[in-house]
């Protein structure tokens, strides 16, 4: 089997499993207990938290979560205030902000352009300025960010993603965060496809992470909170987080800080990697269409259509190779991606669509094998 669905999970870095086995074996305390192998197992909490936070901006604090889900569903439901979020954003914050929705809260569901990249205004109300320092890609920046009306977006809480899960576009989170600053509100980012690969900017309030996004074990996640921001519990019992209750994993937490510390060490040799086998898929996939921006985008996640394409045949023509027609999280729905229609494609478009995802495990030799094999299957449809 080759596996090209990074996007969706990460093989487990032996690193980690190394981490985790002597508290899955012998490791058995409470972290939260005062005896001497409680200390023992919160003193290992403690440095994985070290290591995941040194991937985050300063001036915050690292809150452990059972995940991602959990972590964005804390930062939205822990706000007060209107929610403005993008079409393209994950299922977690989504369906979080329309559960937020139907309680009563003012929700703004922003579009996104063509190319994937969260806009900032509906069309038709252009941008006025752009500030002096402002992140890749600057085209989306508005220093006043417009609803339907064109008038200014309220503050609350904003949310974005930094790096699409889909399609692997790139938002300009410095400058929404900037935009929400402005507007009076906090903004969160969903940094879960980005933490350890693209730089999260310093302004940003809350940050959603997950270790098995980054080779690390699954069922444990982050929430990034800065200083001074304060949230609304989403669990209540213990308060062994200070404002999240629940017993921590010692084996979890450990696995998590050694992926962590293992992409902080690996940032420069991972990124060379992945960028190698970007080009190795381009050579593959000429003629193909990259669905979203192909500047402002992570290399290792391609997302791409050919024309009157079967994608569900060619996952049953070619089930050696571990690739997706979506997110993982949507699968089995038999509805289209709603990433793919919120950048303009059609359903069939959407369904002639493929996600192919590599990263630190993945050879050049494997990926272009199975590169050829999917080519080979389509060009039999």
């Amino acid at each position: 089997m080759t596996y090209l669905d990074y996007q969706a999970t990460t093989p487990l870095a032996p690193e980690a499993l190394d981490a985790m086995l002597p508290w899955l074996r012998d490791g058995h305390a409470n972290p939260h207990s005062p005896h001497r192998d409680g200390r023992r197992a919160r003193a290992a909490v403690e440095v994985a938290r070290d290591q995941v936070a040194a991937l985050l901006p300063p001036g915050g604090r690292v809150v452990f979560t059972g995940g991602a889900t959990e972590a964005l569903n804390w930062a939205i439901k822990g706000t007060a205030g209107p929610i403005t979020t993008f079409a393209t954003e994950h299922a977690a914050v989504l369906d979080t902000v329309a559960a937020e929705g139907a309680r009563g809260r003012p929700v703004e569901l922003l579009p996104v352009e063509r190319d994937g990249i969260a806009a900032c205004r509906y069309p038709g109300t252009a941008p006025r300025s752009t500030p002096p320092h402002s992140p890749s890609p600057t085209h989306r920046w508005d220093d006043g960010c417009r609803d339907r009306s064109g008038m200014a977006l309220p503050g609350g809480l904003w949310a974005a993603m930094l790096v699409n899960n889909e399609i692997g576009t790139l938002n300009p989170v410095a400058a929404l965060a900037e935009a929400a600053h402005a507007a009076g509100g906090l903004f969160l980012c969903d940094a879960v496809q980005g933490y350890g690969r693209v730089p999260i900017p310093d302004n940003v309030d809350l940050v959603a992470i997950s270790a098995h996004k980054v080779h690390g074990p699954k069922g444990i996640g982050a929430l990034w909170i800065r200083d001074g921001v304060e949230l609304v519990p989403l669990l209540h019992g213990g308060d062994q987080e200070g404002g999240r209750s629940g017993t921590l994993s010692p084996a979890l937490c450990a696995g998590f800080g050694a992926a962590a510390a293992l992409m902080a060490a690996r940032s420069v040799e991972d990124a060379a990697h992945v960028g190698r086998l970007r080009r190795v898929a381009a050579a593959r996939l000429s003629g193909w269409m990259i669905n979203g921006s192909e500047e402002h985008r992570y290399a290792g996640n391609l997302n791409v259509r050919r024309e009157r394409l079967d994608a569900a045949r060619l996952m049953s023509d070619c089930r050696d190779i571990a690739f997706s027609a979506g997110s993982a999280c949507a699968s089995g729905s038999g509805r289209p991606s709603h990433v793919l229609r919120a950048i303009g494609l059609s359903d069939a478009e959407a369904r002639s669509s493929i996600r192919l995802g590599w990263g630190r495990y993945t050879t050049e030799d494997e990926l272009a094998g199975a590169l050829d094999r999917l080519v080979a299957a389509a060009d039999r449809q």
